[in-house]
């Protein structure tokens, strides 16, 4: 496999499986791309499309994805080995995190509607400014995670982990939802 290491890519990138280092992709179109089996180590990603694309055993390890689009990015089917990452202003709808371990992770401005998170570790993980309609929190660890500043967020905490985590107190609703309580703020 080819290593590729600090390059600048943009619209014009052809994608070509490898492992990279330290590269930015601007602009670059990923999308129903097999990336499989391919490397990404400190690299940013800014304004790409991933949506679709096809991820099994494809390794991101401390990478950003900046105002990037992952409509349907299925993390699980990623080596979860040293996987880290950084989201910002990203569209994660419909993504899935099953089972995954992403203590500490922090995603900001992200739009994560019917997002998966059922059996994933978010312990001390923060959600800021995120829109987490319909997303899926089954047995999902949330211990110390901070959603004080995330938004339309349902999670059961008799079928989560939830000592500790930090929430508004108008996203109380999302915890206490299902008991059909009237809250008045």
């Amino acid at each position: 496999m080819d290593f590729i290491a600090d390059k600048l890519f943009d619209k014009s990138f052809s994608f070509k499986k490898a492992e990279y280092d330290n590269c930015s992709f601007d602009n670059c179109d990923f999308s129903d791309k097999d990336l499989g089996d391919s490397s990404f180590i400190d690299c940013t990603f800014s304004d790409c499309n991933f949506s679709m694309a096809k991820v099994s055993k494809t390794s991101f390890r401390d990478v950003v994805f900046a105002d990037c689009k992952l409509l349907g990015f299925r993390f699980d089917q990623c080596n979860e080995m040293l996987f880290s990452a950084e989201f910002r202003n990203c569209q994660l709808d419909l993504a899935s995190f099953y089972r995954l371990k992403l203590r500490k992770q922090k995603f900001t401005g992200c739009s994560m509607r019917e997002a998966d998170f059922s059996e994933t570790d978010l312990a001390q993980a923060v959600f800021d400014d995120c829109d987490l309609s319909n997303a899926i929190f089954d047995n999902t660890i949330l211990e110390k995670a901070d959603l004080r500043n995330a938004r339309h967020f349902s999670i059961d905490p008799e079928n989560n982990y939830v000592r500790g985590m930090k929430i508004a107190l108008s996203g109380s609703i999302g915890l206490l939802g299902k008991y059909g309580l009237e809250i008045d703020f």
